[in-house]
């Protein structure tokens, strides 16, 4: 047999560690491990941008629980992929870059695309390696995908030669397999923490049970429904968190959020960390007295903010849950004669009240509110929640806000959206890695669908559905061509209001007397200021990028309209673009409206009560407002 090149030992050692696809774009010289994989029957997704092909890796390590692995060329590929760096290290995704490099006996003369990769991404990764030798990538490569899923996931990162990738083993070298890495420990809590915090549980008269997407990651649904099913707490989700338990819950806080957080006394905090989508914690968001108890398996993570180390437990939520059901032994919260209880309902009632009344909204062109509701009333009339057959992926202020909030989910892991960074752009990159994460490729499997220890939905082909604002689109929209390539039947909408936020005008006459007036030509009004930062091109023809590769491009400016395509979407079997017009909303003081409430205002007095809970009738309350 012939000696082996460095791209085929790399490629056995992903094959060897249980790597079933990757992600990227080839150039030379990574550009022959892509073809190496592919001849051992990895599958190689090739995108447009490497940022959005980090993306796309670093969430399929949250959605199949090992890393996403992406390949890309050294030097400006290495520099477009630090997106997907930042992204997987905050979100806790674990995730594998594989990079090119210019040759070893060239460094410091500025050879091809060089770039001294591992200094530069080593403050920023979990790991990062360059082996030295033909022998020694294999035992870089397992320790990078180790690092990445281990402890709190992220990611790790090696280095790639040319000479390396190139090189040819001597006869005299040996390499076995490379060795599968374990499933992550799962630590268990101590028992003196594990009653100290029962105590404190049991004692609170209005409890509440945080769920993050740390506590989805960690495939923990069954231990957390059985604990709320025991102490009968409510539950609030954050907004990966949802699906951990069905969104129909009777004791699901969402739609009453801000009445949860100002008057809980207990706060059981399950892989959600108290960041700005929490408050940090602090009033006047939350109750000033409120006590935050910790479930989290990255011990760096505990008693930040408003925590309290000593009420914090490092450990598998999963594996933590039973622990503490048995110290809780038979103790309930006992809803029904609650007062806190009570007015959680009262809020939920009315904020949902309002929000139907949002839907409602007959005025043209439609609102984001009642163009998405139309979206998922035909969406649930195809596949309802229960069936677990839908992936809502969402990026952009005003669409992602009101999606948080309409569209239910039953499952974990099938709610996906611009994350703790609050990045756009990711939205295509997610949605082809859960294509391939639930779907497969070709007659491959998807891993998410497979190996599973939780259920997540009935079994069968699950629909990828992207909604995204017009501004969060344009980041990843030649994406679209890498879903036509692969047969995927990817179903988006892009909710045009023409801008950034808001868009200037409702016509296109008045959008070019603004055009006119930034530009100085035409006859503008003297006194006008012309398009603002958050315009964008008035009707832009966003359904063309489907038409010109193949797929089904649709516009809507009705919600019958909208109806009408999005089962003309759902059925045709391939990428479908739905240009979805709406108004350009309303102009005023950008801010996103969590940040700006967890701030006392004057001299420290408390937010009005009900403030936060009128925005909620309008936004959602998770989101940016004007």
């Amino acid at each position: 047999m012939a000696p082996s090149t460095g791209a085929q030992i790399i490629a056995r050692s992903l094959r060897d560690l249980g790597v079933a696809v990757v992600f990227g774009i080839v150039g030379i010289p990574v550009v022959e491990i892509a073809e190496e994989a592919i001849n051992l029957g990895i599958k190689f997704v090739g995108f447009r941008n490497e940022q959005a092909a980090t993306y796309a890796a670093s969430v399929y390590g949250y959605l199949t629980a090992k890393p996403g692995v992406c390949l890309v060329v050294g030097g400006p590929g290495v520099l477009h992929a630090v997106p997907g760096i930042g992204n997987s290290a905050v979100n806790a995704f674990p995730f594998l870059l594989l990079a090119g490099s210019s040759e070893t006996h060239l460094t410091s003369k500025g050879a091809f695309q060089e770039l001294d990769a591992v200094s530069f991404l080593t403050p920023h990764t979990k790991s990062a390696f360059r082996p030295a030798a033909l022998d020694a990538i294999p035992d870089a490569i397992q320790n990078a995908y180790r690092s990445a899923s281990y402890g709190r996931p992220g990611p790790s990162f090696v280095d790639l030669p040319a000479d390396i990738i190139q090189g040819v083993a001597s006869s005299s070298t040996t390499l076995g397999p490379t060795s599968l890495v374990p499933l992550p420990p799962k630590p268990s809590a101590n028992e003196t923490t594990l009653f100290k915090v029962a105590q404190l549980l049991k004692s609170a008269k209005s409890p509440l049970v945080v769920i993050g997407k740390g506590a989805a990651y960690a495939r923990a649904s069954e231990s957390i429904g059985s604990l709320i099913t025991q102490i009968q707490v409510p539950f609030l989700p954050t907004p990966m968190g949802k699906g951990v338990l069905p969104d129909s819950h009777p004791l699901n806080a969402a739609s009453a959020r801000s009445t949860a957080l100002r008057e809980a006394d207990v706060v059981l905090l399950l892989g959600a960390r108290l960041n700005w989508i929490l408050h940090f914690g602090s009033p006047p968001k939350w109750n000033a007295s409120a006590e935050f108890i910790q479930i989290d398996i990255s011990a760096d993570e505990l008693g930040r903010n408003a925590a309290d180390p000593a009420l914090a437990i490092h450990g598998d939520i999963a594996t933590v849950i039973p622990q503490l059901q048995t110290h809780l032994s038979t103790w309930s919260h006992k809803p029904e004669s609650s007062p806190y209880a009570s007015r959680l309902l009262t809020a939920k009632e009315k904020n949902l009240a309002t929000a139907a009344k949002k839907a409602a909204d007959p005025t043209l062109p439609m609102t984001h509110s009642s163009a998405l509701s139309a979206i998922e009333r035909t969406l649930h009339s195809l596949s309802p929640p229960d069936d677990g057959r839908i992936v809502y992926v969402s990026e952009g202020a005003n669409t992602m806000d009101i999606t948080r909030s309409i569209f239910p989910v039953s499952y974990p892991r099938l709610r996906l959206d611009a994350g703790t960074h609050a990045t756009m752009g990711v939205g295509m990159g997610y949605a082809i890695a859960a294509h391939v994460a639930y779907n497969g490729l070709g007659a491959t499997p998807g891993e998410a669908a497979i190996n599973v220890t939780e259920a997540v939905g009935k079994p069968g082909k699950k629909k990828i559905v992207s909604l995204e604002g017009d501004s969060a689109f344009g980041f990843s929209a030649m994406e679209v061509e890498t879903m036509a390539r692969y047969g995927m039947d990817i179903l988006i909408f892009v909710i045009n209001n023409g801008g950034v936020y808001h868009g200037d005008a409702d016509d296109a006459a008045r959008w070019k007397e603004l055009q006119d007036a930034t530009l100085g030509s035409g006859n503008p009004d003297p006194g006008a200021k012309g398009l603002r930062s958050t315009s964008l091109s008035f009707g832009t023809r966003y359904e063309d990028f489907a038409t010109m590769v193949g797929g089904l491009g649709l516009v809507a400016r009705t919600p019958e309209e909208v109806e009408v395509a999005t089962r003309k979407g759902w059925e045709c079997g391939k990428v479908c673009v739905v240009n979805v017009m709406v108004g350009k909303g309303e102009g005023g003081k950008l801010e996103f409206g969590w940040q700006a409430s967890s701030k006392p205002k004057g001299d420290g007095a408390d937010e009005p009560k009900g403030a936060e809970e009128t925005r909620e009738k309008c936004k959602g309350g998770w989101g940016s407002k004007l």
